[in-house]
């Protein structure tokens, strides 16, 4: 275990989006935020990004090779130069399924660890399947830190628009993350990958930039219904989807024009949001958005005119949307290194206090 105090760590995170490596630095005690240091971004390329998605829904015994090569040298990369005495990897999900076989991130914490010659802190998420949780959303904790970093005083959430959505409510004024009542957190819906994976099958182009095709469209309201349908919404949190959980989008817009269909997917991904916040224990004073969504001013505008609070960029209260979920690793590598919890009933359901996380220290 690492010693008490104030240690510099980097995150990595490789989203559901595929796009590419976001690497943070954190100055933390893993309860704390003191500072925020150097962050980096490596994209994929279209060909590692084939690579990638090839990959998705496959398990550990599958022929996995190349594409964990892609998300070794992107990792390796992006956090060479990168400063910190500790590593949070979180590598890449390629399935997901808490309920059945449990979550695969692909990637190995100790062949980073020996290539940087740094400690890895990484598998994030198996304890907490084994121990009756969801495995996700494992920003909360962190969340939690934000919050009271930026000197909340009420209620608030947290907004994470990813290839998959996920929210968090927090009441800073708890004394913890772990205390009763302090957090909810739970996967909304889908978000950016399946409009991704609709522009890269119509347009040949990774996303909707700016959300310029989706302004053009109409919302089809007969498929945004049946979306809507779905028996998730209707399971109260915790829970969590799979990337492809909601593949049914494709075919509901599928004769719609690309236009229309984009304008579609992004009222499905504002209202599962929607559909989330009936099970917030409170109003939230406010939401903040991170993650790549909120780049997309569509998604943005519907949410902002269906909820009856402020919907805001975490830029808005002086934070890096592009690196949270970034910074959030390394903030929970501190956690794990120091053997604090990284989870709770009330964020994964699962059924104790869990740190997940395995650390490899480099050879030699």
């Amino acid at each position: 275990m690492l010693k008490e105090g104030r240690i510099w760590a980097v995150g990595a995170m490789s989203g559901t989006s595929l796009d590419g490596v976001d690497v943070a630095a954190l100055d933390s005690d893993g309860e704390h935020i003191f500072g925020f240091g150097e962050s980096g971004y490596r994209a994929y390329s279209p060909t590692e990004r084939q690579l990638l998605r090839a990959a998705l829904g496959r398990w550990p015994g599958d022929d996995l090779e190349a594409a964990q090569e892609v998300i070794h040298r992107a990792h390796l990369e992006a956090l060479r130069e990168m400063p910190g005495a500790l590593i949070g990897f979180h590598g890449q999900t390629l399935a997901h399924d808490p309920s059945g076989r449990g979550t695969h991130q692909l990637g190995d914490g100790q062949a980073l660890a020996d290539a940087l010659q740094r400690p890895v802190v990484w598998d994030f998420r198996t304890a907490d399947v084994q121990l009756g949780g969801q495995g996700a959303p494992l920003a909360p904790f962190y969340h939690f830190a934000c919050a009271r970093y930026i000197g909340a005083k009420a209620p608030m959430a947290f907004l994470n628009l990813g290839g998959v959505g996920n929210i968090t409510w927090v009441d800073p004024r708890k004394s913890g993350p772990e205390v009763q009542g302090a957090l909810l957190a739970f996967d909304t819906g889908p978000a950016n990958a399946p409009l991704n994976d609709l522009m890269t099958a119509r347009r040949g182009v990774p996303f909707d930039e700016d959300g310029a095709l989706a302004r053009t469209g109409t919302v089809a309201d007969g498929a945004l219904e049946l979306f809507l349908q779905e028996a998730y919404f209707r399971k109260m949190p915790p829970k969590s989807l799979d990337r492809d959980d909601f593949a049914l989008m494709l075919d509901l817009v599928k004769e719609l024009s690309d236009a229309d269909a984009a304008a579609t997917m992004c009222a499905m991904a504002a209202s599962a949001v929607m559909q989330g916040m009936e099970y917030l224990p409170e109003k939230p004073a406010q939401l903040l958005v991170c993650g790549g969504g909120r780049h997309n001013p569509v998604i943005m505008d519907m949410l902002s005119v269906a909820l009856d609070c402020p919907v805001r960029p975490v830029e808005h209260v002086g934070l890096d949307g592009d690196m949270l979920e970034a910074q959030a690793f390394a903030y929970l590598a501190i956690r794990v290194a120091r053997g604090l919890p990284t989870s709770c009933p009330t964020t994964t359901g699962v059924q104790a206090l869990v740190g997940g996380g395995v650390v490899s220290w480099p050879a030699g």
